[in-house]
């Protein structure tokens, strides 16, 4: 199904599965983007995350819901749960103990609605580390996601898996660094990237959207395209203007709070591809 548009760009309606902040906060540090001592309002976090749901909806898409669960405040960020492609479910396997309970979660989700799963061996933190294009898997390592995790998930969903090594521990996973524009092209910001990664990257997408480092760190790049429209923090200014340029209708949102626990609006988004 798609949406029509006037111009080249065609939007295909996707599914998402997302969970409302109710719990949100930033009680712990396990990236550079969380200061407890700065704290985060639950309030404020469901009123940005209801417009992000509420902006994907106006666009044609499917929004689910999985439960929040009390003393889970980065369970918001449901990219992290799962990778699911082509029906079937990759579970996640947390780096820390502060979110370990969350993969058993998203994976229950899911059992209890038929989907087939595999509970991860490896250490991976789902989509926040696996990026799908039409045929291929962009996988992050560096940070979050073990390499062996990139072979199990290859194993198991029979798609090319491609390893890039992220440097820079701001962009800790690589949804903070790398987005899928559709048409099997992608936006980054280099400098996320080790030089061998930049190498591969510069290879498949030699006409890639190339983002600077002021974009990068309102989380520019941690964004949603459904192949049109894309879903992208309001303050990457410069990467609007580009996205634009190209042809794009960039869908502004705020996220400022969830910001403080280093999400934007991938994190909270879990694609089901079926």
């Amino acid at each position: 199904m798609t949406v029509g548009l006037p111009d080249h760009r065609v939007a295909t309606t996707r599914h998402f599965l997302m969970c409302r902040p109710e719990f949100f906060g930033v009680t712990y540090r396990i990236n550079p983007w969380m200061d407890p001592a700065l704290g985060a309002s639950a309030a404020t976090a469901v009123r940005q995350w209801e417009a992000l749901k509420s902006a994907y909806e106006s666009l044609g898409h499917k929004v689910s819901a999985i439960d929040p669960i009390d003393g889970l405040p980065d369970m918001v960020f449901a990219a992290n749960g799962a990778l699911v492609v082509d029906g079937k479910v990759y579970g996640a396997r947390f780096a820390h103990p502060e979110r370990a309970a969350e993969g058993p979660a998203y994976l229950d989700w899911f059992t209890r609605r038929g989907y087939p799963v595999k509970e991860a061996a490896f250490t991976n933190e789902g989509e926040g580390d696996f990026l799908t294009l039409d045929e291929i898997i962009l996988a992050g390592t560096g940070f979050r996601t073990d390499t062996a995790a990139h072979m199990e998930a290859q194993e198991f969903l029979g798609r090319p898996v491609i390893t890039l090594r992220l440097v820079d521990p701001r962009f800790y996973h690589l949804d903070t660094a790398l987005f899928a524009l559709g048409d099997g092209n992608v936006a980054y910001y280099p400098g996320a990237f080790s030089e061998g990664s930049l190498k591969v990257l510069r290879r498949l997408f030699p006409d890639a959207v190339i983002a600077g480092e002021a974009d990068a760190l309102v989380l520019g790049l941690n964004a949603v395209s459904d192949g049109k429209n894309i879903v992208i923090n309001a303050e990457a200014d410069g990467l609007c203007h580009t996205l634009t340029r190209h042809g794009y209708q960039v869908v502004p949102v705020e996220l400022t709070e969830l910001r403080k626990a280093g999400g934007g609006p991938k994190c909270c988004t879990l694609e089901i591809r079926l």
